[in-house]
């Protein structure tokens, strides 16, 4: 009888793992290999391309705190800690990105971009603990079906 209770645990520990932290796996993986490709310019003109560029910074770590904030409340972590792993953890895996960059061809790393990054975290982080509790009824269920609050 008790085997099979640790059995049944680690069966729901395995779906927490797929539903919550494997999404951050796919993403950290769409990351990395965006960085490993050479760079392109987006425009011709230099601050279209400087915009382009750095939006995406922002989106793309925005998008990897939230995962990480709704995998770390529900692993049971307090949300005021969650918020701040997840800025801490996305704003690593940055610098980790960014240190992977001097090994690409044609990338270079960069401190500015860094700074996007983190950007794109704490707004993320920030929107959702303080702005999405006090949101509309519709946005709320959306938020409550993606597992956020």
């Amino acid at each position: 009888m008790a085997k099979k209770k640790i059995v049944q645990n680690t069966k729901f520990n395995l779906k927490k793992v797929l539903i919550f932290w494997l999404p951050i796996v796919i993403w950290t993986t769409v990351i990395f290999l965006f960085s490993a490709r050479p760079t392109v310019s987006t425009s011709q003109i230099v601050w279209q391309d400087f915009i382009v560029k750095k939006t995406a910074h922002v989106i793309e770590y925005a998008i990897l705190a939230m995962l990480l904030y709704r995998a770390l409340i529900n692993s049971n972590v307090p949300k005021k800690e969650a918020g701040i792993y997840s800025i801490i953890l996305a704003i690593l895996y940055g610098a980790s990105d960014e240190f992977h960059q001097f090994f690409t061809p044609g990338r270079e790393p960069r401190v500015r971009d860094l700074f996007f990054d983190a950007l794109g975290s704490i707004l993320s982080i920030y929107l959702i603990t303080k702005y999405l509790i006090k949101a509309p009824q519709k946005i709320k269920e959306l938020a409550k079906k993606f597992q956020l609050i």
